[in-house]
Order: C-alpha cells, then structure tokens, then sequence
C-alpha cells in the first residue's frame, strides 16, 4: 500500500458546538460530488450503557450528533446517509430534527436501516446514494471528534486522482506478533512471541476513509463472494478495495480522531471537550 510521509501529528481544533447554518461546501466538494455514509448502527455493548453507541452521551449531547455536526461543518458533501440500528425511532427523530435544524443551508441527509454487520450497513448506504455521486466517504460515527481538516484532506487527494483514501497516524507502540504456546510453554505464558513489526512501516488507520464511488461499489460487489471466515476478517473498507488490487493511499490523520469503543475512550473523548484548551485544540 503507498503510504504518504506523515509528520506534525497534534490536536485538532474540536468538532463540538459548531453552527452548521453556516456552513459553505468547500472548493473541492463543488468539483467532486461527494458523498458521506456515516455508519452508526453498533450496539455498543463494551461502552456498558444498555443503549446503542451512537445514543451514548458525549458532553450532552448524543455521540451521532457530534460526528454529524462535524462532517455538516466540514462542507465536502452533498449528501450524508446515516446507517441507524434498524427500529430505533429515538435516532431517526434526532436525525430528523437535525435535517430540519439544516433546512436548505447543508448536505441532503438520508437515513437508513443499518446492517447486522458494519458492511452490510456500508452497503445499504451506497444504495441509498443519489445519482451522480462520484465520491464516497465511509466514516465511523464512533470517530465523533474527527477535525474537519482531515476530511478536507482525503477529499483533496480524491479529487487529485486518487482512487481510495485513508487517513492514519504513526503507531507508538511496539507491534509483535505472537502465536498460542504449547506444551511445556503454556505452563509460563498462554502466547509467545513470532516476530516484531518494524514500527516505522506501521499505521493506526482511521476514518473517514474515501473512495471513488465505483471503486467502492466494486469491492462490495466482490466481497459478496467471500466465504465466512474471510469476510469476518474484514475490518474496513480500505482493506476490501485492497482486495480487488486498488492502491489505498494514506494522508495523515489525527491523534483527536479516536474511536469511541470502551468507557475509557468516552473519558478521553470528555476530556478533549471539557479540557482546559477546550475548543482551542489546533492543529501541531
């Protein structure tokens, strides 16, 4: 996969408290007409709330509101197709207040029934797209605090040519693989070490991830194919168009991006908008 040198990485100026009614599409939107499926239909179950993830509060205000509010505000889409867990009235009435909070002044926002699967909610959304559509963007709504500047940047390198876009941050830590021990060696340690990964060749991937539309129609299309245990070893969209031989380019993501999966990453997440920088975190 090429990878794009990535430097500079630091906070990013947060997606909280933006006013979307005053929102303008970007210079590169109004040349590539894109498109955002935010996927926010998880269940949630390690956060411990009893509610779906998109639900759970985050500074006030529900997880999905932030990640909404922060593509609105990034200005690169005609459309957002929100994947919901199927039957959750209480997700659809925020969405629809939202689109009414928007009127004529944002994106078309459409909403679907999400999947038993985080690629089948993919799907049902690049069916919901309206047509003409040149350009997908696959966003986790878990990623609530991802900076505009990173959309804008898979966006740019989408309309500079690029097929399928990721944006990702150096790993830190050091990366081994192991296997299952056996014998004597499970009485010391259930795993034992088999190789250690060369950092500098590692990167946490993120979202939002772009892609021509077709590119990811595509890969979709030929994921269908795939038996089981291949298609649970899938875990995003970037890795699916790998599979059909599409370079997958990477520009550089940010560390404010992360993903909202345990109760620890909620604290985090809090802390980011309730910090002593507050909404003054920038760009490093």
């Amino acid at each position: 996969m090429p990878v794009l040198p990535v430097s500079g990485l630091g906070w990013f100026g947060t997606a909280a408290h933006r006013d979307v009614r005053l929102v303008r599409m970007s210079e590169t939107a109004k040349r590539l007409v894109t498109a955002v499926i935010l996927v926010a239909a998880g269940s949630g179950q390690r956060l411990g709330y009893g509610m779906p993830k998109a639900a759970v509060p985050l500074g006030g205000e529900p997880i999905l509101m932030h990640a909404l509010r922060g593509i609105v505000a990034a200005g690169i889409s005609s459309q957002v197709c929100i994947a919901l867990p199927a039957g959750d009235d209480g997700l659809r009435r925020l969405c629809e207040d939202f689109r009414e909070e928007l009127a004529d002044g944002g994106p078309l926002l459409t909403i679907v029934d999400g999947g038993a699967t985080r690629a089948d909610s993919v799907r049902a959304g690049l069916e919901a797209l309206m047509e003409g559509t040149e350009a997908v963007m696959v966003h986790d709504a878990a990623r609530a605090l991802t900076p505009e500047s990173v959309f804008h940047r898979v966006v740019d390198a989408l309309a500079a040519g690029a097929e399928a876009v990721i944006p990702a941050i150096p790993v830190v830590d050091t990366v081994k693989t192991v296997a299952a021990t056996t014998g004597e060696g499970s009485v010391l340690a259930p795993e034992v070490v088999t190789g250690t990964a060369p950092r500098e060749d590692l990167r946490a991937v993120q979202t939002p991830q772009g892609f021509r539309f077709r590119t990811l129609q595509r890969a979709h299309q030929a994921a269908r194919t795939l038996e089981p245990r291949q298609a649970a070893a899938v875990t995003d969209d970037a890795m699916l168009v790998e599979m059909t031989g599409t370079a997958v380019h990477v520009v550089r993501g940010s560390t404010q991006s992360l993903k909202i999966t345990t109760p620890l990453d909620l604290i985090l997440a809090e802390g980011l908008l309730e910090g002593p920088l507050g909404a003054r975190w920038v760009e490093g």
